[in-house]
């Protein structure tokens, strides 16, 4: 059956189930849980044939700057019938004009290109059992009086309003702060995720700060199942190693940018919001 029977709609509750099915046959960890914090953060869509759900995909936007796209899955039976280019082409009249961030596999990367995005260096994960360490004295538990500061803190690091996101890490997880004089000069966020743990985003002035903030979390958690996704250029990955996560795959992260959009990069900035992880 060719593509132009397949039908578009909006993701609603109805849909987490088949979606949930769909993650586990391409092999992604996600949970119900993790499904169901992307609904509520995101513009989803599914693609239907005779009312089961054949691909899914999520536009998540930060204000009017910036949308991230996640979780674009195909059925592996459907594949090579255009569902993937008709999904993407509907999520960016979502996007608008946005700038538009993924992070895409080797598969998806032709697709990806065809439609405007570039690469911007790459994104590496880890994960493992975590080793027994000590926290440092520099970082505490954040408090949901917190939260704005949180909040302006990240927007210098992320050139887009990601109070949203902030909220929900907070609800679902824990955040940990790096506080000096009262001020916080970083933050990281600790959730449940997929068969285990996940740490991430890190926003810090310098590695040695992103260290300690990661070392905070890691100290509340020995022994458990833990996983990090961090960009190449932070220079972490000998951290990570020496607290028992190993490097076990990537992903390409990818732009495509408006003429209106105009974005800065972090210091150091742990990316476990990539797609693999957020969607």
């Amino acid at each position: 059956m060719q593509a132009t029977a397949i039908d578009l709609r909006p993701l609603d509750q109805s849909h987490l189930e088949s979606a949930l099915a769909l993650s586990r046959q391409a092999g992604w960890p996600h949970r119900l849980e993790e499904w169901q914090m992307l609904l509520e953060l995101s513009h989803g869509l599914v693609a239907v044939e005779n009312e089961k759900v054949v691909g899914t995909i999520f536009v998540t936007p930060y204000g009017d700057q910036i949308a991230t796209i996640n979780m674009v899955i195909v059925d592996e039976s459907m594949r090579g019938r255009g569902i993937g280019r008709r999904i993407m082409q509907a999520a960016l009249d979502i996007v608008g004009e946005r700038e538009c961030r993924l992070v895409a596999t080797a598969d998806g990367l032709p697709l990806y290109e065809s439609l405007g995005f570039r690469k911007n260096d790459s994104i590496v994960q880890h994960q493992g059992m975590l080793r027994a360490c000590i926290a440092p004295e520099t970082v505490e538990w954040a408090t949901g009086a917190d939260l704005d500061d949180i909040v302006a803190l990240d927007r210098i690091a992320y050139p887009a309003d990601r109070s949203g996101l902030i909220q929900s890490l907070f609800r679902a997880g824990r955040l940990a702060v790096l506080r000096e004089a009262g001020v916080i000069h970083g933050y990281a966020a600790w959730r449940p995720f997929g068969r285990g743990e996940l740490c991430g985003p890190v926003i810090a002035e310098t590695a040695h700060a992103a260290e300690d903030l990661l070392r905070f979390l890691f100290a509340a958690r020995p022994g458990v199942f833990m996983r990090v996704d961090t960009g190449v250029e932070t220079g972490l990955a000998s951290f990570l190693l020496e607290h028992g996560l190993v490097h076990v795959g990537g992903g390409i992260p990818m732009r495509r940018t408006s003429s209106s959009a105009s974005s800065t990069v972090p210091s150091v900035h742990t990316f476990a919001l990539a797609s693999q992880a957020l969607g």
